[in-house]
């Protein structure tokens, strides 16, 4: 610990957080465990960080760009992204307060284990391509995906944190100051020549991610030449993967030097929790073991995490695992309708879903929580019938990999909900059996209404 974070020990911010550990630092600011004394509960705090050649006035702007943009993340709430609690001013900096959740960045563990197996790094990129999609929809570019930003729960899930961190720090060009944002190894192209990041760019800096993490070096090579890397950024100079296997062709297009060719991030949260799911043969865990000699971690924010956690698993077309017993349901909400043509009151008691013989169009539905429980009735029984249940996303996949999945399912139950959480999202838990195997999962369901009827358009598996 040095002088300045040994003074800052103990030291009570905006009146509330108490700092109590130094567990992560870097170029970005310096992250502590602290202790919220007002609601009585362990978050993470950032003391960002300025650039230190700052002019006065550059310094100034940098402050109030620093509090606009942390108080833009703190709208973004997803799963799979940091929770920011609050923006809080420390003698004129910021200061974010975040969820604390012990956890790895993935850099950390590919310094342990040096690559990982296609099908856990399909998982991983599936989370925080989630996490991306919601963050590009609220207009969110996160200008820093890289191994360091990405953490990894004692459960494996991913999350991505520093969520427009990057763009509050600098402008995020190479223009003006001759300063940029994010990380040379991973820059997109279009990035390292000085152009304005969108979220093109996310999708490249995630899929040099993702090929780092499968091919177990660096996208540009490894060299700490900072220019070079640079150089080779700007010229999309990556070597074509060759221990991706099923990953190979989402790398190559996330790798494009063109923005327009490279898949949006929606796209890819459902191609590679499709590859996830098709991939999974056995449970890995990718977080290894403590080193006694490592307690510190070595990332800034490598200790810290945010939302609960959830998976872009399309589990309508198929659950997430294969004979694993999950953890158990959520008890806290009322199970659903029986079956699509008799409606009754919720009921807290485990209902069995049961098969029905229609092939016919979906019917008007009057609610999101009655398509739910509708669509479960036909499963996995009567396929023809679930596929007009589904909204074009979901449709998207193809209704052969639909058909093939639910063939492997000898059946489905609802044990907790559906319940509405929001306008267009229902929450349910299913109990999936297959041959003697049991996987016990909760879904966050994404539903849109077409000509009346409320169709299963997106499915978010939550840890």
């Amino acid at each position: 610990m040095t002088e300045t974070e040994g003074q800052d020990n103990a030291r009570t911010i905006a009146g509330r957080y108490r700092l109590q550990r130094h567990i992560g630092g870097g170029a970005m600011g310096v992250v502590w465990e602290a202790t919220d004394q007002l609601l009585d509960r362990t978050v993470a705090v950032k003391q960002l960080l300025l650039p230190p050649r700052l002019t006065p006035e550059e310094a100034d702007q940098a402050r109030k760009r620093s509090f606009r943009e942390a108080r833009l993340a703190a709208r973004l709430q997803h799963p799979h992204a940091i929770t920011v609690f609050d923006v809080a001013d420390d003698d004129g900096k910021p200061v974010l307060v975040m969820e604390y959740l012990p956890s790895h960045s993935l850099a950390e563990v590919l310094a342990e284990r040096g690559s990982l197996p296609p099908g856990e790094v399909a998982r991983i990129g599936a989370h925080a391509a989630s996490a991306l999609a919601a963050a590009h929809a609220a207009g969110i570019v996160h200008r820093d995906v890289k191994p360091g930003n990405i953490l990894l729960g004692e459960d494996g899930t991913a999350k991505i944190t520093d969520f427009g961190i990057s763009k509050a720090a600098d402008d995020g060009t190479l223009t003006g100051s001759g300063r940029f944002a994010g990380t040379p190894a991973f820059l997109s192209p279009e990035a390292a020549r000085g152009e304005q990041p969108g979220p093109e760019s996310d999708v490249y800096s995630l899929g040099a991610t993702l090929y780092t993490a499968v091919e177990g070096r660096m996208p540009y090579g490894d060299t700490d030449n900072q220019m070079a890397l640079l150089y080779a950024a700007a010229a999309g100079r990556i070597a074509p993967p060759e221990q991706a296997g099923p990953l190979t062709g989402v790398l190559t297009r996330m790798l494009q030097v063109d923005p327009s060719a490279r898949p949006t991030m929606a796209e890819l949260a459902a191609e590679l929790g499709k590859l996830a799911l098709m991939t999974a043969t056995t449970k890995v865990d990718p977080v290894p073991p403590r080193r006694p000699s490592r307690r510190r971690l070595a990332y800034a924010g490598a200790a810290l995490a945010v939302v609960a956690a959830v998976v872009v698993a399309l589990v309508v077309l198929l659950p997430s695992s294969t004979g694993d017993t999950a953890a158990p349901a959520d008890t806290s909400s009322a199970a659903p309708s029986p079956s699509p043509s008799t409606p009754a009151p919720p009921s807290t008691s485990v209902t069995t879903v049961t098969k029905t013989a229609t092939s016919s169009p979906a019917p008007p539905t009057a609610s999101p929580v009655q398509a739910v429980s509708d669509y479960y009735a036909l499963m996995p029984g009567n396929t023809d019938a679930g596929w007009t249940r589904l909204g074009p996303a979901l449709q998207a996949q193809g209704k052969a990999s639909y058909v093939r999945f639910w063939s492997t399912i000898t059946s489905v139950s609802i044990v907790g909900g559906p319940r509405q959480i929001d306008a267009d999202t229902v929450e349910v838990t299913v109990d999936f059996v297959k041959g003697s195997s049991h996987s016990r999962e909760r879904h966050h369901l994404g539903m849109v209404q077409r000509d009346g009827t409320w169709l299963i358009n997106t499915d978010t598996l939550v840890r």
